[in-house]
C-alpha cells in the first residue's frame, strides 16, 4: 500500500512538472471599428447635423417624447445617442439648468465631470459638452442652443454594464462622431 502511494506521488510529480503555468492577463472582447465617414441627417426636423455612416437615426416613439426627438444608434457598438429638442418660449435658463442637473446626476458614479463650452457664432450654435469620467451610465452629454428659439440636448448611453475598462474604447471611438455632430449643427 505504501509503495502504491509513493508510485502515485512520483507519477504526479513527473506529469505535473512538464511546463510552468503562466497566469494570463484579464482579457476583454475584441472590438472592430469601421472607417469614419459622415453624411447629413436626412430627416425633416428643426435642426440638422452630420452623423456617421454606420449610425442609424430613428424618431423616438415613447409616450413622453416630443415630435422632434430622435435616437441615433450605433448597433455594432450597442450605443445610443438620445437627442431631445425643444422650441424655446423665454425658458432657456430652465432648460440649461435641467441639462446641467441631468449631467451631474451621474456624479455618484463619476470620477470627474469636465465641462467644455462650445461656441459657433457663424451658425448661431452655443452650448456645453459634459465629459463624464468613470463608470457613469452616460459618458458624454451636451446641450446646444441659439439662445432664442432652439434647444437641443444629447446624451450617449452604451447598452452594456458600465465597466469603464471594457467600454472606454467604444466611448473614445464615438467621441469624434459626437463632436462632429455638434460642430455641424444648424437650425432649420
Amino acid at each position: 500500500m505504501h509503495t502504491r502511494i509513493l508510485l502515485i506521488a512520483l507519477l504526479a510529480a513527473l506529469c505535473g512538472c512538464q511546463k510552468e503555468y503562466t497566469p494570463k492577463p484579464r482579457g476583454y472582447f475584441r472590438i472592430d471599428f469601421p472607417e469614419k465617414n459622415y453624411h447629413k441627417l436626412e430627416m425633416d426636423l428643426p435642426y440638422s447635423f452630420e452623423i456617421a455612416d454606420y449610425s442609424k437615426p430613428r424618431l423616438v416613439k415613447a409616450a413622453n417624447a416630443q415630435a422632434d426627438w430622435i435616437t441615433i444608434s450605433t448597433p455594432a457598438n450597442k450605443a445610443d445617442l438620445h437627442i431631445s429638442y425643444a422650441r424655446l418660449k423665454n425658458d432657456l435658463p430652465q432648460y440649461i439648468e435641467e441639462s446641467r442637473r441631468l449631467a451631474y446626476d451621474h456624479s455618484i458614479k463619476a470620477d470627474a465631470i469636465e465641462e467644455r463650452l462650445f461656441i459657433n457664432p457663424e451658425n448661431q450654435v452655443y452650448g456645453t459638452i459634459y465629459n463624464i469620467e468613470g463608470n457613469a451610465a452616460s459618458p458624454i452629454q451636451f446641450f446646444l442652443t441659439d439662445s432664442t428659439s432652439n434647444f437641443l440636448r444629447g446624451s450617449l448611453y452604451i447598452r452594456e454594464i458600465p465597466n469603464i475598462d471594457s467600454i472606454r474604447p467604444v466611448i473614445e471611438f464615438l467621441r469624434p462622431d459626437i463632436i462632429r455632430l455638434i460642430e455641424t449643427t444648424h437650425w432649420n
